[in-house]
């Protein structure tokens, strides 16, 4: 595989908000690593809700060669639909992607979404260890994994049946570890949903990991009110720049810790370049 990518550009392509600036922070500091790492000509960025917009950063490059890596987690709507018809991916009528397609002098190459990628399921166990260690309970204790039950938390969407796959292949590879006693997916818009971790969780103590790339709305506001918290009080937190949720909560017989997202993790930046490689020998 051809690792000299001195003469390509990369496009790193993140949702982005209009509401909440932190959406769009992960992308930011994943390219300013990138350029100051120096492995491409150039580093660009574009955003599906805000700018510079998807089609707008693909023009500004000049590189013969531009690899599209989507900062997303699964094979979904936004990877099969939206990314690929703002970047002419996606011929009009047509339901094929073009993984590799030639536009004027440049060539370029659409990666798979990083969240896909082997090394999501170690930087889910990380931070679901990480928060417990950080956080005890109010003995001083630090629950065990195998007395734990363990919540992957996601979007979900009637949009693409391929949106929630991604959370539930993370499910089936940690449940095969047997590091906790139990594991199950949870989504914001489809069943099973994020509130009902206090009926399926068999333990007192729950771990709940947001599988989102950033720490934005869903994060930080929607999904602690589906958990319980009082909107108001979790709007009045985020105004003044406090936690939204804090470690361990206890609701419904239960202790609850959540976690930060786990898109600003540093080792993202080896699943960027290795979803590059994978692209370059596309034909």
């Amino acid at each position: 595989m051809r690792k000299d990518f001195s003469d390509a550009a990369l496009l790193l392509v993140g949702h982005g908000s209009t509401v909440n600036a932190d959406s769009a922070l992960p992308t930011r500091l994943h390219a300013t690593e990138m350029r100051r790492q120096g492995r491409f000509a150039e580093v660009a960025i574009g955003f599906w809700k805000e700018h510079p917009t998807l089609a707008g950063a693909l023009r500004q490059t000049l590189a013969p060669r531009v690899f599209v890596v989507p900062l997303f987690i699964s094979e979904g709507y936004f990877t099969e639909q939206v990314i690929p018809r703002e970047l002419g991916l996606r011929p009009p009528g047509s339901a094929e992607v073009l993984r590799v397609h030639q536009r004027g002098d440049q060539l370029i190459h659409y990666c798979d979404p990083v969240g896909t990628h082997p090394l999501m399921t170690d930087l889910i166990l990380d931070r679901a260890q990480a928060v417990v260690a950080e956080f005890p309970d109010e003995a001083g204790r630090v629950p065990e994994p195998a007395d734990t039950t363990l919540f992957i938390a996601g979007h979900g969407t009637g949009n693409n049946e391929n949106s929630r796959k991604a959370i539930e292949n993370q499910v089936e590879l940690i449940r095969q570890r047997g590091r906790y006693a139990a594991v199950y997916p949870l989504f914001m818009e489809e069943d099973p949903r994020i509130a009902e971790c206090y009926s399926m969780g068999q333990t007192e103590d729950l771990v709940v990991v947001p599988f989102f790339i950033s720490d934005g709305l869903h994060s930080y506001e929607d999904i602690p009110v589906m958990l319980g918290e009082p909107e108001a009080l979790v709007q009045e937190r985020f105004r003044l720049g406090a936690p939204t949720w804090y470690n361990p909560t206890r609701k419904h017989g239960k202790r609850v810790w959540y976690t930060p997202g786990i898109g600003r993790d540093s080792r993202l930046i080896e699943v960027i370049f290795e979803r590059v490689i994978e692209a370059s020998v596309w034909v």
